[in-house]
């Protein structure tokens, strides 16, 4: 039977400016915390939550979700330009990943080279790996050359970085098409190759071989020889400063990298190969651990990133004579994230006046990241005082550190932070997502961190609160916002609160918006991150209601208007709510979940057993699948796919999409051609933040959004 719903094509005709990607939507910004209790009335609520103030009387009255806003969908979609990673070369140049969605998302590697950035990668290439299908360590700077992954037929590639319009040579076999992938690549000079994680879909997509391979860069174009194989997941090959070590990090079905892996050392022989090996970290069944980001110091000491003991990923060194691993500086704090992706980069060593080797370093407490010097002999930290209250990943050249981060106005950016000693004497942004974003500013929303009660007792959730605002309206007093709950995917991920266009298009538009931690998501140590064992469809479910209900108790909502969006695992908590709970009125799921055994059964190998212990038994995997229940289900909703998705295939909306329009549920699909596991086209970033905001408007909002919108058709309301 054919669908009744709109495919967008790929030669689609609309256009806009390069975009923001709604797959990935990230809310980073931190002000504040704010704990609410709805036992007693707060006489002195925070600002945010007050009454427009009589300066304000000047403003137009008009409904919430009507307001007029320069903020539109064109600026949203060409607002964003992603970062993919950052390196510095020996000479301090600095070097960048952007994706550019008015290129349909083709990923560049830039150079700073003065006022103007040159592009490095020629215009028939993109720097993307497909390993592990979510990628990242695309790409290595070694000198002045750069090996990087090319997205069309994912074959590795060499290239200079001195000479302009220098042209990429393969360094890998042809195999006829993106069958095999790199990430996570160093340079070995001892024995001049380069060093790899390598993903295998030649016989199976479903069920791939990944191994550490060499690639010979002596312009012999041959099969890798493979260094370390026999598990089945591998990240971080790291060697050290005379290449006759190399560590690595390890996993294996069922558990995922955040769940349980090992930290292995491998001796390399004359020859090459890896003669000898001990496992650093993860061996003991006693301890539940997963190290992460191993990297050797300039004096051969191998550190690292571990959650023994505390339950939270903190900084360790080996002892190596003793095959004993000591912590730095203990503390309930993240300083590092879950590995979905490869070559993450958390800290650095740098050297102080006096020639000493220090950490530089970042992690994340109660929603807000910091950064700082860690001087692991003395056991102290210096924090470092910046901007960003977001940090992802720090490089490092002399005196300088270049800083990933956001916070509540700068964009996603690229900072040079300049020390003298262990004092910040300057910053300044190199790079940013969006650099004419701030003529926006007097519409941001500020976003506030609240706590919320969950239905345990005793046991807390978060979220970031983003209350209507706009400079020229304001809505009745007698009238409550309308309300867009977003859950984050993963699910074993976190939002965080930095300035995001796609949030404020909402609501600069006077829709509030709450982006929830639930249990199950990272930045609060392995508890909290475990609450969504065995729960997944639960947990999350029960805590996106209860954060819901908080604010409506609390007066910051209509109860007739709340609604709910998420992408991925975020699109299956969407679904799950709407047909397992009654407190939304509405939905919208961008390549959502709905029916976890058919997405155990299609996902990629990285995923394959991730639903096991998030689900359970066979029984819960049927409980939990929205499509099992249609008749549950009882309000609108909207759908969202790419076609080339492999994460979640493009069948999940599908089956849903017809179950509810048989039902006869105001329902809509729309599928993306060209698209894959998150929307990187701007003309498709547009669409879909668009019709979410016309589908909402017309099913429940009661009021006329003041965009020029013609939405698409909803099947059982037009």
């Amino acid at each position: 039977m054919a669908i009744s719903s709109l495919t967008r094509l790929a030669t689609s005709t609309i256009t806009s400016p390069p975009p923001f990607t709604t797959a990935l939507i990230i809310s980073r910004y931190f002000t504040k915390r704010i704990i609410f209790t709805t036992a007693t009335k707060e006489k002195n609520p925070p600002r945010s939550f007050k009454t427009m103030s009589s300066s304000l009387n000047s403003k137009v009255i008009a409904p919430y979700g009507s307001w007029k806003s320069p903020i539109t969908a064109d600026v949203v979609s060409g607002s964003s330009k992603r970062l993919g990673g950052t390196a510095v070369d020996p000479q301090g140049h600095l070097f960048w990943l952007e994706s550019r969605p008015s290129e349909s998302g083709r990923v560049v590697l830039v150079k700073e080279d003065g006022d103007e950035p040159i592009d490095i990668t020629p215009p028939e290439f993109a720097v993307r790996t497909l390993a592990q299908e979510y990628g990242g360590g695309a790409f290595r700077i070694y000198g002045d050359t750069v090996i990087f992954s090319n997205y069309k037929d994912q074959r590795l590639y060499k290239q200079s970085t001195s000479s302009k319009g220098s042209c990429p040579v393969p360094i890998t076999p042809d195999y006829g098409g993106p069958v095999i992938s790199y990430a996570d690549g160093v340079f070995d000079s001892r024995f001049n190759r380069y060093i790899t994680v390598m993903e295998d879909r030649r016989v199976s997509r479903t069920n791939s071989t990944t191994t550490i391979v060499a690639v010979p860069l002596d312009g012999n174009i041959q099969e890798p020889n493979v260094l370390v194989s026999g598990n089945d997941f591998y990240a971080f090959p790291r060697l050290d400063s005379k290449g006759e070590r190399m560590a690595w990090i390890e996993w294996s079905h069922p558990n995922m990298p955040w769940d349980k892996s090992e930290l292995w050392v491998g001796y390399i022989s004359e020859n090459g190969d890896i003669h000898n090996r001990v496992c650093v970290a993860g061996y003991d069944p006693k301890i539940v651990e997963s190290p992460t980001e191993p990297k050797w110091s300039p004096t051969g000491e191998l550190f690292f990133i571990t959650d023994r003991k505390n339950g939270f990923w903190n900084l360790y060194k080996w002892v190596e004579s003793k095959n004993e691993v000591l912590p730095l500086y203990p503390l309930n704090a993240e300083f590092a994230r879950p590995l979905w992706i490869f070559g993450m980069n958390s800290y650095e060593f740098i050297k102080n006046e006096a020639g000493k080797t220090l950490i530089a370093c970042t992690y994340r407490q109660n929603g807000k990241s910091y950064l700082g010097i860690l001087d692991d002999v003395q056991g102290s930290f210096s924090l470092l005082d910046i901007p960003f209250t977001d940090i992802d990943n720090i490089a490092s050249w002399n005196d300088y550190l270049y800083v990933e981060g956001a916070s509540a106005v700068p964009p996603s950016s690229v900072a040079k932070v300049t020390l003298d000693g262990r004092k910040v004497v300057d910053f300044k942004i190199c790079w940013s997502s969006s650099s004419d974003c701030l003529k926006y500013e007097s519409y941001f929303s500020q976003p506030e961190l609240i706590e919320f009660p969950t239905v345990v007792p005793g046991q807390n959730a978060y979220a970031y609160y983003y209350p209507p605002t706009n400079p020229l309206y304001q809505a009745s007093q007698e009238e409550k916002p309308p309300l867009l709950l977003k859950s984050h995917g993963g699910p074993t991920a976190e939002t965080r609160g930095i300035l995001n266009l796609s949030i404020q298009y909402w609501t600069s538009r006077g829709w509030a918006f709450v982006d929830v931690n639930y249990g199950g998501s990272t930045g609060y140590g392995r508890e909290f991150r475990e609450r969504l064992l065995d729960r997944w469809g639960i947990v999350d479910v029960d805590d996106c209601c209860s954060c819901a209900k908080f604010l409506l108790e609390n007066g910051k909502a209509d109860k007739d208007r709340l609604c709910i969006t998420g992408g991925s695992a975020g699109g299956y908590t969407t679904l799950a709510a709407l047909a397992f709970r009654d407190t939304f009125k509405a939905g919208a799921s961008l390549y959502g979940v709905a029916d976890l055994n058919l997405l155990k059964a299609e996902t990629h190998k990285f995923e394959s057993h991730y639903l096991d212990k998030l689900v359970g038994d066979d029984k819960a995997f049927f409980d939990r699948s929205p499509i099992n229940f249609v008749d549950k289900f009882s309000c609108p909703i909207i759908l969202f796919q790419g076609l080339e998705d492999k994460v979640v295939p493009p069948d999940q909306a599908r089956k849903i999409y017809k179950a509810l329009k048989e039902k006869g549920l105001p329902v809509a699909l729309v599928e993306y051609e060209g698209e894959q596991h998150g929307f990187r086209k701007a003309e498709n970033i547009k669409f879909t933040i668009e019709q979410q905001m016309v589908f909402f408007a017309r099913l429940i909002g009661r009021f006329n959004v003041a965009d020029p919108i013609t939405p698409i058709k909803v099947d059982n309301f037009d």
